[in-house]
C-alpha cells in the first residue's frame, strides 16, 4: 500500500483564503452524514487529517490539503479540497445558504479543479439531494465522479443492488453515466483505484504544463 504525506494548508470561504491554484485539485462533497472526512482520511492514510465527528456539519469552510507521495515515489503532488456537506446538518437556514454560495463560488471559479468526488451512501436508495448535486454539476460542465461510501455496512450483493438502482435512476436523465467507485473507510476498499484515477489526471496535467 502506497504511503502519502498530507498537510493542511488552510481554511476559508473566499478565493483569497485558498492556496494558489498551481497544482491539480480534487474536491470531495456529499451529504452531511456520508462519511466524507473518514473517506478523506482513508485515502491519504492519515487517521486524523480531516475532522471526523458523530455530529454532521462540522466542516464549515473549504478545507485545503496538499497531498504528496512519500520520498522516492515519482507521483505528482496534488491538492484536496474538503467541502461542507449538504443535507440535514443542524445549522441555521442563513448558515446553510452561505455554505451553498461558498460551494457554488468555489466549484464555478476554481481554475485548477480537475474533478469533484460526489460521495453517496451505499446503504441508501437514491437521495434527491445527491441527484440534485449531480444534476447541477452536469449542467455547469464541472467534471465529477461518484464514490459510494460505507460499502462495508451492507452485504456486497445489496451494495451492488443499490449501485445498479442509482445507475438506472441516472439513466432517466443522463445519456453517459459518470465513473463510479465503491469505497469503504473501514476496509480501505477503493483506495488504490481512486488514487490511480487521480494519478492519471495528474499525469495529464503535468504533460499539459
Amino acid at each position: 500500500m502506497r504511503t502519502l504525506n498530507a498537510t493542511h494548508l488552510g481554511s476559508g470561504r473566499e478565493a483569497r483564503h485558498w492556496p494558489a491554484p498551481t497544482l491539480p485539485e480534487y474536491a470531495f462533497i456529499g451529504r452531511s452524514n456520508v462519511g466524507k472526512s473518514s473517506l478523506v482520511n482513508m485515502l491519504v492514510g492519515i487517521n486524523k487529517l480531516a475532522r471526523v465527528s458523530a455530529t454532521p456539519g462540522k466542516t464549515r469552510n473549504v478545507e485545503h490539503f496538499r497531498v504528496e507521495p512519500a520520498r522516492g515515489d515519482a507521483a505528482q503532488p496534488w491538492l484536496l479540497a474538503d467541502l461542507p456537506g449538504y443535507g440535514f446538518a443542524r445549522t441555521s437556514r442563513t448558515e446553510r445558504e452561505e455554505w451553498k454560495r461558498m460551494i457554488d463560488r468555489y466549484l464555478l471559479t476554481r481554475e485548477n479543479l480537475q474533478c469533484v468526488f460526489v460521495l453517496v451512501d451505499a446503504r441508501l436508495e437514491p437521495q434527491n439531494s445527491d441527484l440534485d448535486m449531480i444534476q447541477w454539476l452536469g449542467e455547469n460542465g464541472i467534471p465529477f465522479v461518484i464514490a459510494f461510501t460505507k460499502s462495508d455496512k451492507l452485504a456486497q450483493p445489496k451494495v451492488q443492488s443499490h449501485v445498479a438502482l442509482f445507475r438506472r435512476t441516472l439513466k432517466k436523465t443522463w445519456q453517459n453515466l459518470p465513473l463510479m467507485f465503491i469505497t469503504s473507510s473501514e476496509t480501505r476498499q477503493g483506495r488504490e483505484v481512486v488514487l490511480e484515477y487521480i494519478d492519471g489526471i495528474n499525469a495529464q496535467w503535468a504533460a499539459g504544463r
